[in-house]
């Protein structure tokens, strides 16, 4: 390993455009400053980086979209998200953190929050790996160009990835003095202000740059309970960048930044029928609140008599969000790094060295229910926590053979990294009450409903009723569950180590003077070393576990013996599972698990292009991909809190021997998928146009959904074979058409006929024309079908797909629009012959119709819409100096980015709610929203 001079990151291109000089994956020579507006290059200019090697963007023989810094600086984009506008197979979302941003290329991305679940789209800045692509959920200073690859990336150096890869690339120290500043002011009282400055230190042989942003923006959240906003900004950013260049061989590029953000994110709104007509009437209280319920959901009366504005329910896409007394989303974020990369040419031969260093840390508070009334909560105090200390090295050799019919490339890549986590996660000083009235209000002992007394009961008759129907021990249990309030994780610990290391080469071989072979090939080896110790004060668990379990083991012999016994089973069942959910429970005090994994992998690539004529290029590919296995940061995912085991409902961890034994639970099978493209890419002067067809084949696919209780991790596999079915069954709905009392065991697959489960195929086009010198139109278009197969199981065994995925066999993939199209111009015309310019630009983004939750519930659908955007300026000579009005979402188009299942916010499951329409039964939804119509002024200088 080449720890020389160097501490990872960037790249050099010397030579003609066409030269193909070592470079890192996702990094190209950034040119001098240049103006920010023209529209005079053509599509032949830009050339990337995508093969290791520098090459101009219509002879790569992959899919990859490459935005310019021109284009950036136009669509107003400060973070990737605004790339949506631009990349038509790319969709950026954040949701319940900003620290955890999900971008997906072609309808595939890692789905929620989990930090032991790596992403399938992975970010580079600079060639250096970032540990989770929501780091690049920030600002990101001056860039030269952005490169998204589609596709499997399981070949080159860095990361593997399953999906693709977003690699950005900054701009580079300049030997000529330079200078750059902006000054922006918009609605939501925005302010942006960046800068740069660049220039020789020692002739030509040493050059610096400096840049630096601060933002400041109100939230577009108005939280009236505790008087705040959230979903604000509040951040800067920080890079220095040394560039060494002793002799036109060598070059040696050093790079520190530092990021701080202090922001309140991310708050949500519950979805109603105007938003979704699917809701119907959930969002109604059930009237009258009695056995059966016959319309409307007693859980929103449940919350109506705890303090929650019935408003709240059904104000469609209203900014006024509901929040409990007392918490809050205020969150503090830092990410600071060094890296170096060292280039030397040694004659023929080419050497490149990148050493990076990286600590991200995010901590952040949450009302977890998203209401009023206080359910769950994550205490803004640090302990609920995130961090990432990442060490990589990547070392390339390349250069050519055979009088150069040989395009040779060999490299290793290692990286270690440390995850240090923490959880908070409590119910709420109202969990108690809300519970209890959960289980009366939607059963059979509706009419001893009282939200104000202790149980939910009514007084003197309640007791007493609830003795008479369930016995002491249940009637106990209530006031036991009544008080669990503020009770839970005091902090429970979650550490990682990973250590990984793989070998790669990739080849161009020039079969003749126009086809060429491509053949790739890596090795990677990995372990991952997994320990956690939980701390928990939920002693009301314990004592409803050690009153209650022989009640919830009440057997059907015994009831119909007794029919009056199933009450005091259900209501038993009832207690424990509400009061040990999540498996809060101070039985977990103080213990420790600990686990290990380790794989090893073969991926690769191998391209066959051929140019019949020089401006066009056509290949073919195929293409296998990896991403990695890992463990689930979760205690929930250990057992249920009624687990079954030999015949019996067991609830406590000592009755299946222990925490420790569990572990394995935790574990989930790499991500693997098998890729086949067919393209063909036309440029000529002013015009180009790309287009691709696609297949990819997801096997071992990662799933992360939350079902309203827990979060479930299931390694989605099809099934060859036919399961008749029991993929999509359930148990919970006695009169639904899918009902299967034994849904729970139903649907295994022999594990010869486990398959792929996840197939995305289709088109892509993209085009851009510059048919005079101050005018520009860019055009894409995608079409992907990303699916589910039919006959889906949940793990690599074989094993039946947990009942809350049922929706998905034969369904398209959350987010993950079959159609998309982007389109963008831009227009600078002189004004005289005075140098000075006027800028009109404008960007838009179609998109079909989507479902935004990972269990494709029909709630969560977003139906499609349009974002359009738009930049209006003046500019002195030679763009000196600029002023832009611009307006984001200039259409004030109001849309989710995702919906999903309101914490323990479910109802009674009878018949007017349920299968097919209503697969949640009474739950109640919820959703992040995108951003709102945000406009302003910028003021730019270069000198």
């Amino acid at each position: 390993m080449l720890m020389s001079a160097c501490a990872a990151a960037a790249f050099i291109v010397a030579g003609s455009a066409g030269a193909q000089t070592p470079l890192p994956s996702g990094s190209a020579e950034a040119a001098p400053v240049q103006p920010t507006a023209t529209v005079d290059s053509t599509p032949a200019d830009i050339v990337v980086t995508a093969q290791g090697r520098a090459q101009v963007l219509a002879d790569v023989p992959v899919a990859i979209s490459a935005v310019n810094a021109e284009s950036l600086a136009l669509s107003g984009a400060n973070d990737i998200r605004q790339l949506n506008q631009l990349a038509p197979s790319l969709l950026v979302s954040s949701t319940g953190s900003e620290a955890n941003g999900s971008p997906r290329i072609r309808g595939i991305g890692t789905v929620g929050d989990n930090p032991g679940l790596e992403s399938s789209v992975v970010v580079f800045i600079d060639g250096v790996y970032r540990s989770r692509s929501g780091i690049g959920l920030n600002e990101l200073g001056e860039i030269d160009r952005i490169e998204v690859l589609r596709g499997p990336q399981g070949t080159l150096g860095g990361r593997n990835s399953s999906a693709g890869l977003i690699s950005i690339i900054s701009v580079k120290p300049s030997f000529t003095f330079g200078a750059n500043g902006e000054a922006t002011y918009g609605n939501y009282d925005f302010v942006r202000l960046a800068g740069g400055v660049t220039g020789p230190i020692a002739g030509d042989t040493l050059a610096a740059r400096i840049d630096g942003v601060y933002v400041e923006r109100d939230g577009f959240y108005r939280d009236r309970n505790n008087g705040t906003r959230i979903n604000d900004r509040d951040r800067y950013f920080l890079r220095g960048q040394l560039l060494f260049e002793p002799t036109s061989d060598i070059s040696l590029r050093l790079i520190g930044d530092y990021t701080k953000r202090k922001e309140a994110c991310c708050a949500a709104v519950y979805v109603d029928r105007t938003v979704n007509p699917y809701i119907g009437n959930l969002n109604e209280p059930a009237t009258p609140l009695a056995t059966n319920l016959a319309g409307g959901n007693n859980i929103v009366n449940v919350l109506r008599d705890l303090g929650q504005n019935l408003g709240a329910f059904n104000q469609g896409y209203s900014r006024n969000v509901s929040v409990s007394r007392g918490r809050g989303y205020d969150g503090e974020t830092q990410d600071y790094g060094f890296s170096g990369q060292l280039d030397w040419k040694f004659g023929d031969t080419n050497l490149t060295s990148i050493t990076a260093y990286r600590d991200y840390y995010n901590e952040q508070g949450s009302d977890t229910d998203y209401g009023t009334v206080d359910i769950l909560y994550n205490a803004d105090n640090g302990n609920n926590r995130r961090q990432f200390k990442t060490f990589t090295q990547e070392v390339r050799l390349n250069g050519s053979l055979f009088d150069e019919k040989l395009d040779w490339l060999i490299g290793g890549f290692y990286v270690n990294e440390k995850f240090r986590g923490k959880s908070n996660l409590r119910f709420g000083s109202q969990y108690g009450r809300f519970a209890t009235c959960r289980i009366i209000s939607g059963g059979g002992l509706a009419a001893l409903y009282s939200p104000t007394s202790p149980g939910c009961v009514a007084p003197g008759v309640g007791p007493l009723t609830l003795a008479a129907a369930g016995g002491a021990d249940v009637a106990a249990g209530f006031l036991t569950l009544d008080g669990i309030n503020d009770r839970g994780s005091t902090i429970d610990r979650y550490n990682q180590n990973m250590e990984s290391f793989a070998a790669f080469t990739h080849n161009i071989i020039h079969v003749t003077s126009n086809i060429d072979l491509t053949l790739g090939l890596r090795y990677t080896t990995e372990k991952k070393r997994f320990f956690a110790t939980f701390g928990n004060d939920n002693t009301g668990c314990v004592a409803l576990q050690q009153s209650l379990t022989d009640e919830a083991n009440i057997t059907a012999a015994q009831i119909a013996a007794a029919p009056g016994l199933a009450t005091r089973r259900a209501l038993a069942q009832a207690l424990i599972g509400l009061g040990c959910q999540g498996n809060s429970t101070a039985e977990l005090n103080g213990v420790s698990i600990r686990d290990r994994r380790s794989e090893d992998q073969l991926t690769g690539t191998a391209i066959l292009s051929w140019k019949p004529i020089d401006d066009l290029l056509v290949y073919g590919s195929y293409s296998r991909g990896y991403k990695a296995g890992g463990f689930n940061f979760d205690r929930s995912a250990l057992k249920a809190p009624l687990q079954p085991a030999n015949g019996q409902i067991t609830t406590s961890f000592a009755a299946l021997g222990g925490a420790q034994a569990l572990v394995g639970g935790l574990q989930f099978d790499p991500e693997k998928v098998n890729a086949f493209e067919i393209g063909a890419k036309y440029a000529t002067g002013p015009f180009s146009l790309s287009i691709a067809g696609f297949r990819q084949e997801f096997s071992s696919f990662q799933l992360n959904t939350f079902d309203g209780t827990v979060f479930i991790v299931q390694n989605v596999n099809g099934c060859t074979s036919s399961l008749n079915g029991a993929d999509r069954d359930q148990s919970t709905f006695p009169t639904a058409p899918n009902f299967n009392a034994a849904a729970a065991a139903s649907g295994a697959c022999p594990r010869d006929d486990v398959g792929y489960g996840v197939v995305s195929q289709g088109v892509e086009l993209e085009a851009t024309l510059v048919p005079a010198r101050d005018v520009r139109v860019t055009a894409g278009f995608t079409y992907a079908d990303t699916k589910f197969r039919n006959n889906l199981v949940g793990s690599n065994s074989g094993a039946p797909l947990n009942q809350a995925l049922r929706k998905l066999p034969g369904d398209n993939l959350s987010n993950a629009p079959e159609a998309v199209v982007t389109a963008s111009a831009a227009w600078t015309p002189d004004l005289g012959s005075t140098g000075w310019s006027l800028l009109f630009y404008g960007d838009t983004r179609l998109s079909g119709d989507y479902n935004t939750g990972s269990d494709l519930f029909p709630q969560k659908e977003q139906d499609g819409f349009a974002l359009v955007n738009a930049r209006v300026g003046v500019r002195t000579p030679n763009e000196r100096i600029s002023i832009e009005l611009w307006a984001q979402n200039l259409l004030n188009k109001d849309y989710a980015q995702v919906a999903f299942n309101s914490p323990f916010q479910q109802g009674a499951s009878t018949a007017t709610f349920q299968d097919p329409i209503y697969p949640g039964g009474r739950q109640l939804f919820s959703q992040f929203l995108a951003e709102p119509r945000t406009y302003g002024v910028t003021l730019r200088g270069r000198f």
